[in-house]
């Protein structure tokens, strides 16, 4: 390799090139050149349009559905393979498929492992994510991964707020742990809501443990899908005696009416981060990117530096 060429190129599947493109800017090198050829049946196929041989490669894409997503990184993993890539990082912001970590009922797939499998028989050498909707989807893995946390941007401007009387909840009690992390840096309570389901994505009754009259509430969560569990937990929040409610989401999945039923809700502000491209503009949704953090890390990757400092959670 010439020293007039990059130590590291970064590639974008084609539903995060937004992404990808300020992850290499921040991290100083070009986005990588890459073109997807059609067939009529809906069949399609990458090429990488330079040469990545001997280097390593990093693959920008979030895996949300619909599945074309991931077989498009899936497809890109291999041809990084085949064209004599040395290192082959997918670097998937949004992990997708992470909600089916455990069988919750008979006859039901793990789809978290077998997505990750399928990653690394594609030729995947290192993987890198961010707020995987279980940490224990790390150890369906044989390579390394990196997994990062949005804490890292969302702290500093939840502090720029300069909220008095703040409070952190949590809207189901599987994100308790998430939820005391974040009070632990922010000197705050805690509140936890306590919810049944009929159905997926579907709340029977929601209550809340904790007191939230007089305080400035942020909800914690590292996804936000069709928005009832936040929009019910921010009404009842409010009805409970709270000055403000705000949501704090990684993912903005946003699927549904969940854009109408955030704007219909109590909620002051919804704070995620641009894992997944928003489909519409919203004037309660406010994006703080997460292209510094994955750049940093990515140049940490290279050089071989320890990342610990970027674990806050």
């Amino acid at each position: 390799m010439s020293h007039l060429e990059p130590e590291a190129k970064i590639f974008a599947c084609s539903q995060s090139v937004h992404l990808a493109e300020q992850i290499a800017k921040n991290y100083g090198v070009p986005l990588g050149k890459v073109t997807f050829s059609k067939y009529s049946d809906g069949e399609f196929q990458p090429s990488f349009e330079e040469s990545i041989r001997g280097l390593r490669v990093f693959i920008v894409c979030s895996t949300f559905p619909s599945a074309d997503n991931l077989m498009e990184l899936l497809l890109m993993i291999d041809a990084a393979k085949r064209a004599s890539a040395r290192h082959i990082t997918p670097v998937i912001p949004y992990f997708g498929w992470a909600r089916q970590d455990r069988k919750d009922k008979p006859r039901v797939p793990i789809g978290a492992k077998l997505v990750a499998k399928l990653l690394e028989t594609a030729g995947a050498t290192r993987i890198m994510t961010m707020d995987l909707h279980a940490d224990q989807i790390q150890g369906f893995f044989e390579k390394p991964v990196d997994h990062l946390f949005a804490s890292t941007i969302f702290l500093p401007y939840v502090k720029s707020l300069q909220l008095d009387n703040l409070t952190i909840a949590s809207p189901d009690m599987g994100g308790s742990k998430r939820a005391y992390a974040y009070s632990k840096f922010l000197e705050s309570d805690v509140v936890i809501c306590y919810k049944q389901r009929k159905a997926a994505n579907v709340i029977d009754t929601m209550e809340l443990i904790g007191e939230v009259k007089g305080r400035n509430v942020i909800l914690v969560d590292d996804m936000i899908d069709t928005g009832g569990t936040l929009a019910k937990a921010a009404d009842l929040m409010i009805e409970k005696g709270a000055l403000s409610v705000r949501a704090i989401c990684t993912h903005a999945i946003l699927s549904g009416e969940a854009y109408e039923k955030i704007e219909n809700s109590k909620l002051s502000e919804l704070i995620v981060t641009d894992s997944i491209p928003l489909k519409k503009d919203s004037n309660k949704i406010k994006v703080v990117s997460c292209a510094p953090l994955f750049a940093e890390v990515m140049h940490m990757v290279q050089h071989n530096n320890s990342i610990s400092g970027k674990f806050l959670m």
